[in-house]
């Protein structure tokens, strides 16, 4: 291996570890729960892959040797960090009132969003895709983090990643009975922690025309539309806050209370953890628009059923967007936006 010093043999060995980099990504978010933590555990994992490729033997594949550093690595941070939460973790629901607001948490005590496009393969076996979408919602990954550590490793490369137990063995330094124990206990905690079924995987034309009545609804601030499109029993957070409100009407009387400044926001379409998301953009009394929250929406139904509004403008350096816009083409709102790539994202 002394040849990865030259330089064609050196670039053919860092395509090879990036060829695993969107998947590393995923696993590593669900292991962490951020966007920001996961970034830093590939970067660490392709770190240690290149120092250690001499002494890669091939007696497993390159994947699972990736995977063996992968883990090592969540590990390590999951030991050294507190486990991330969503508010609905923390307490029960809120008053739509302005007392209850509050003062907001650390960023690094919430769950956040991932692109779709920086966790997710776009190709594959339709129902091992379908299980991937799934294991990244948000319910599901705060679920994850409520595992010890090892525990949620042996979860998603078993149920998620498919590994055989004799691979994830290997993985851990441990025995195949030794997995197959910690699957059981993985698997009957997050049963007894099972969410609500969640937003269908591919929307239908039904939940696409709900989507454009909701983004003109909010574009439009007519809360009393917008509340016609939730579920009764919705739920609306919005991290880093702990409140959190349940309830069609609650939501409206936040919205018009607390949530008025959103008066005049524009929302940019985007895809995170499997369902619909939007970059949210206020309106700027100086001019043009800022960033303001990554907000998911999951149609569940013919309804929504859950809004997410993670107020953190650092992510939509993940989402490779800007965090200011000028005015809005045409006076409008901008339904879709293409992000630039994004590169190494600052943490909040």
């Amino acid at each position: 291996m002394a040849t990865l010093a030259t330089g064609s043999a050196q670039e053919r060995a860092e395509l090879r570890l990036d060829e695993h980099r969107r998947e590393l990504t995923g696993f590593c978010y669900r292991m962490l729960g951020s966007p920001f933590d996961a970034e830093d555990a590939v970067q660490e994992t392709m770190v240690r892959a290149w120092r250690g490729m001499a002494g890669f033997d091939g007696r497993s594949s390159l994947r699972t040797w990736l995977y063996r550093i992968a883990t090592n690595v969540c590990l390590d941070l999951a030991r050294s960090r507190a486990r991330r939460a969503l508010p609905m973790d923390l307490s029960g629901p809120s008053a739509p009132v302005e007392s209850a607001v509050g003062a907001p948490a650390p960023a690094a005590q919430w769950i956040a969003p991932a692109p779709d496009a920086a966790v997710l393969a776009v190709d594959g076996d339709p129902a091992e895709l379908a299980v991937a979408r799934e294991s990244i919602r948000l319910a599901f990954v705060a679920a994850l983090q409520h595992l010890p550590a090892r525990q949620r490793a042996v979860l998603v490369l078993r149920d998620v990643l498919r590994f055989s137990a004799a691979e994830v063995a290997g993985q851990l330094a441990t025995s195949v009975a030794a997995v197959n124990s910690t699957l059981q206990r993985a698997r009957a905690t997050m049963a007894a922690r099972a969410a609500d079924a969640g937003p269908p995987a591919t929307l239908d034309p039904a939940d696409v025309e709900l989507l454009d009545r909701y983004v003109a609804a909010f574009e439009r601030y007519d809360i009393d539309a917008l509340v016609a499109l939730l579920h009764a029993d919705a739920i609306q957070n919005m991290p880093p806050f702990r409140l959190w409100v349940r309830g069609a009407h609650d939501i409206g009387r936040f919205m018009l209370g607390p949530g008025r400044e959103c008066r005049g926001s524009r929302l940019v379409r985007l895809a995170a953890n499997g369902v619909p998301a939007f970059a949210h953009y206020r309106l700027d009394p100086a001019g043009g628009y800022h960033a303001f929250a990554i907000g998911l929406v999951e149609p569940v139904g013919g309804r929504i059923a859950r809004i997410s509004s993670f107020v953190t403008p650092p992510l939509f350096a993940v989402f490779g967007l800007p965090q200011r816009l000028q005015a809005w083409p045409d006076g409008g709102p901008r339904r879709r936006a293409t992000p630039r790539p994004a590169g190494n994202p600052g943490r909040p």
